[in-house]
């Protein structure tokens, strides 16, 4: 049976050793509070993945051919406080190997061990969240791995920025850091705040993308979708400046919560996953050599990260 690839990418593409680029489905719906289904949503995203055209237009790039490894998916879901510790696991993993490590969700709550990984591997890492909802609770419903608490682990520990907000509880307001908080109300009288945040960023940045960041209209399949949100266009401004000035050392998207009568949030999401490859991989060469011998040191990844491989 054929071996399955990120987008039907050629296999020759899709192989762990040469590619650049590794992929993490983590199929997780534990805490969930509204509408269930997030955990679906790794499996849209990749179906739609595979029924979209993979020219990049604006970049005038085939990013794939940098390689996308799709990885086994992280499916431990016993407790939230378990899927946590693989997802850091499994996420540390690859980073360790020198690759531009993603992440598809699932709920938010998949964030803190991701984040937890990164800020492990990168020295004075920024966090860059996008989303509809502070998600700064420091524990909720009796977990402090539950999807309202994605970003309270990296309040503390990390330069976290957070972009579109509009929906929270009042006691976040005693954890939020209101300099470095772009409201959507705000946002959407001046479009200040895109320079405003870049300027407050480390060079070494993390993004973590909430889907329900963007306005329902055109993203409506997502377990709790706000009015108010983001658009396309300016959306991918802000990302390309993030990755032209910083070096964007991962990201994960979440959220998505697809439904079978509605396709195009599934595929906004494949877009969305595709442009962010694009952007960081546009001033990159394709490597010639695809075969089993690439050497990972290639990659170009590897004078970003401040670990030993030895460590881990």
């Amino acid at each position: 049976m054929k071996t399955r690839t990120y987008a039907g990418i050629p296999e020759k593409y899709a192989k762990l050793d040469s590619s650049k680029i590794v992929l993490i489905p983590v199929p997780y719906d534990g805490t969930s509070t509204w509408q269930k289904g997030s955990d679906k949503g790794p499996e849209a995203f990749l179906h739609a993945s595979e029924n979209m055209e993979l020219y990049d237009i604006e970049t005038g790039t085939e990013v794939y051919q940098q390689g996308v490894y799709l990885a086994d998916a992280v499916t431990e879901n016993s407790s939230p406080e378990a899927m946590v510790d693989a997802v850091h696991e499994t996420t540390k993993k690859y980073i360790k190997r020198n690759k531009f490590v993603t992440l598809f969700g699932g709920e938010h709550s998949i964030s803190i061990g991701t984040i937890r990984a990164f800020n492990e591997c990168f020295d004075n890492l920024t966090v860059l969240h996008i989303d509809a909802h502070a998600d700064l609770r420091k524990t909720y419903e009796g977990s402090s791995c539950n999807h309202a608490c994605a970003v309270y682990e990296a309040s503390q520990t990390t330069n976290l920025i957070q972009v579109g907000i509009r929906s929270m509880d009042v006691m976040e307001k005693t954890v939020m850091d209101e300099g470095k908080t772009y409201f959507a109300h705000e946002m959407a009288q001046d479009d200040a705040w895109m320079d405003a945040a870049l300027d407050q960023m480390t060079n070494n940045v993390f993004i973590t993308f909430d889907l329900d960041a963007f306005d329902p209209s055109i993203l409506p399949s997502t377990g709790t979708p706000e009015p108010g949100g983001l658009f396309w266009y300016e959306t991918l401004d802000f990302l390309k400046a993030v990755f032209e000035e910083k070096n964007v050392v991962g990201f994960d998207i979440v959220e998505l919560c697809p439904n079978t009568q509605e396709k195009s949030s599934d595929f906004l999401a494949a877009k969305l996953y595709y442009k962010m490859l694009s952007y960081k991989f546009m001033g990159e060469d394709v490597e010639a050599d695809t075969d089993d011998n690439f050497d990972e040191d290639e990659t170009g990844l590897s004078k970003f990260s401040k670990f030993n491989n030895d460590e881990y």
